[in-house]
Parts: C-alpha cells; structure tokens; sequence
C-alpha cells in the first residue's frame, strides 16, 4: 500500500492510544516487526503548536523510525495548521487527523469524534492542514457519532476532496464507545466512495479477525490498537498468513522475555515507581490474557502488585510453575 510516495508495507498500521503508544511501546512493536506504519498517542494540537514539552515528548520518535505518522487533535483550524507544521518540522512522514477518539476528555473540547458532528468545521480543519504542510496528510475516524449519524462515508469523500491521502475508519461509532455490534457495512462504503486508501479499525486481534474484516470491507489495509497489546506478534502473524506463510509460533520463555524486557523498560522512562507499575499494569490487563490458559492468573497477579519488583517478580513466578508443569507433565 502507497500514500503518495510512502511504501507502508505490509498494510498493518498500530493504531494511536494513548498512554500505550509511546516511543517504548512502538519500539517493542518494531523489534517483533511486519507492522508497517507506527503512530503516535494524539497530542493536543495546541500544545503542539505552542511547543509545549510534554506534547514534544509524547510525539517523539527515533531516527530509523520510519515511516511514522503524528496524530493531532483539537477543533482550531489555524491551531491546527500550526501543529501540522511542527509535525512536518520534526521529520514526521505523516500527519494525522483524530476524528475518532471517543474520550470524553477530546470530545468536549469537540476534537475528536465529536467533529463528526460539525462537518463544515471538519471541513475547515481539513482544508486548513492541507495547505500548511507538504508531507501526506490522512484521517482517522469513526463510524459516525451514533447510529442515527452514521456519516463516515461522506465525511471520508468530504476528507479526500479536500487533500486527505488515506483514510481510517473504525466500525464503532463514539456511542458505542467499546462495545457495540461489530458492523462493518460503513467501512465498506467508505471504501466504495474515497480512490486512497482505507485502513479498517476495531477489533483486529487475529488472523482469523483480520482476514474477515479485509475480505467483507475491500479496505486496504488495517489499522490494529488493542490487539497489539494482547499479542505484539499479531502483525507478523497476520502478514505471514497473507504472504500464505506457516503460522507464527510464539513460546512461553519468548512471551516471558518480551514482557520482562517491556517492563524494565518502562521503568527506564517514568520518574516514579507508581507512574512505572501504573504503565505496567496497564499493559499486562491486555497482555496477560494472550498468554493462554493461565492468562488471567498472571493478569490478576500483576494487577495486585505494590510495587513494580512485586509485578517482575509475579511475571517470573508464574512462568517458572508453567515450566514445572510441563516438567512434571
């Protein structure tokens, strides 16, 4: 898949979250590998443009991190025409904008998906950060804001017209929240309406999900958020299956390693051990349960950690009793 002159090969993008993206979360992706486009945990557009360091920080990236997309939010469009640039500035190859998240912290502000409901406004936005930047400019959104509004496929013709040279679009509207029936009519009308490509989002956590979602959307590529926390391996996975490769097979001692490695170094990055076994727990609520049978022990058990040796300790214990098991078995 191409935006412009931008390989992003294979068609797996990780999707913005915030508090989960950031620069250690997007390196443990990029050392498993096959996930073609990383993006950023959003940013405030005006903290971005006013050079805030915090907003600096959440948008960093590394050197060899490419291509990297930088995701921006907010409901000014000179603000955001500004970010745009900063974005540009930095050597970022993508800008984005988030018309999907459905937080109640972005909505209320009417950045996010609340923009769906403001289709003129998005409309000046999108013109706006068009003709501030020269790099490929794209859009994630949602379904639509309920199902009585149910508008991405506009929106999306509406984005492209305006410059937008891909387009992601999530199943969920921001009433569903993260629930909702899984529908993905709207992403395959999207499809039928934009000529650039369509990512599809929401609930990618498998190749069996994966394939289903391309095969009933026509999309492009896909776009996957929580899954990679459950299963940092699932884009490797999914693009084997493309390619008809065998199945990856991910051991328990890889498993241990990865999560011992990821938690070392989120303690490396907070100033705090309540800010590092916070990040942790965060990560191994989705993480534990892909370990299979046993998933949700190890899950509870660094959920009731104290303190982030407790937590590294819990992880270690638990797969020493699996080792013995299979010993013993």
């Amino acid at each position: 898949m191409r935006v412009r002159d931008i390989d992003i090969d294979p068609a797996l993008v990780l999707a913005p979250m915030e508090g989960v993206t950031d620069l250690t979360f997007r390196r443990l992706v990029r050392s498993i590998g096959r996930c073609g486009l990383t993006v950023t945990e959003f940013v405030p557009g005006v903290a971005l443009a006013e050079g805030h360091r915090s907003a600096l920080r959440t948008v960093r990236f590394d050197a060899d991190e490419h291509p990297v997309s930088v995701q921006v939010y907010g409901r000014d469009p000179d603000v955001l025409a500004e970010a745009a640039r900063q974005v540009e500035e930095m050597g970022a190859d993508i800008v984005d904008l988030n018309m999907g998240c459905p937080s109640k912290k972005v909505c209320a502000h009417s950045g996010g998906s609340a923009l769906m409901k403001e289709p003129e406004l998005a409309r000046r936005i999108v013109r706006a950060i068009r003709a501030a930047v020269r790099i490929p400019f794209t859009v994630k959104m949602r379904a639509g804001w309920d199902d009585t509004l149910r508008n991405a496929p506009d929106l999306a013709a509406m984005c492209v017209d305006e410059g937008a040279e891909m387009i992601a679009v999530h199943w969920r509207t921001r009433a569903d929240k993260y629930g909702g029936v899984r529908r993905l009519d709207t992403i395959a009308e999207v499809v039928r309406r934009v000529p650039v490509p369509v990512l599809a989002n929401g609930d990618v956590v498998d190749v069996p999900s994966a394939l289903e979602t391309l095969d009933r959307t026509g999309a492009a590529g896909l776009m996957i958020g929580r899954g990679a926390i459950r299963d940092p391996w699932v884009f490797a996975r999914i693009d084997r299956a493309l390619r008809g490769l065998p199945p990856l097979q991910v051991d328990a001692a890889e498993r241990e390693r990865v999560l011992l490695e990821y938690f070392a170094t989120i303690r490396t990055n907070f100033d705090s051990d309540r800010g590092a076994l916070g990040r942790m727990k965060k990560i191994a609520n989705h993480f534990c349960p892909g370990v299979g049978e046993g998933g949700d022990v190890l899950r509870s058990a660094v959920l009731h950690a104290d303190t982030p040796d407790e937590a590294e300790l819990r992880v270690r214990s638990f797969f020493a009793a699996r080792r013995e098991a299979r010993l013993a078995g």
